[in-house]
């Protein structure tokens, strides 16, 4: 289940943000004033993990992340790569079971973004 990282880092200038954490999702949610204007949903974080944008300005945008480890070679940050294939469906279903115990307009919101893309 999805739960609150609570003392989250705000950065004077950036918007405000929340963040949830479970084993398979992580949840970054910004804020301008009390509105919504972008998220980051991290999912399959224990295989291939891969990352849903959403923004205000932009709409949608699906990535992979390459977890830098090559073998044979040394291993390096992690960094965000392109990746079409979006399986909305089974995302849309696991952050709903998963979403139960978090902010209900936070998730609701989501959600509909997700139904949407």
């Amino acid at each position: 289940m999805l739960q609150e990282i609570k003392d989250v880092a705000q950065i004077p200038g950036e918007k405000r943000r929340r963040w949830f954490a479970s084993p398979n999702f992580d949840l970054f949610v910004f804020f301008d004033k009390d509105e919504i204007v972008e998220f980051q949903l991290s999912y399959n974080k224990r295989d291939k993990e891969k990352i849903v944008i959403w923004t205000k300005d932009n709409g949608f945008s699906h990535q992979a992340v390459d977890d830098g480890d090559h073998p044979g070679k040394i291993k390096r940050s992690p960094i965000i790569i392109p990746d079409g294939i979006f399986s909305k469906n089974k995302v849309l279903e696991d952050f709903t079971r998963e979403a139960k115990n978090i902010d209900k307009k936070i998730a609701d919101f989501v959600k509909e973004k997700l139904n949407s893309c």
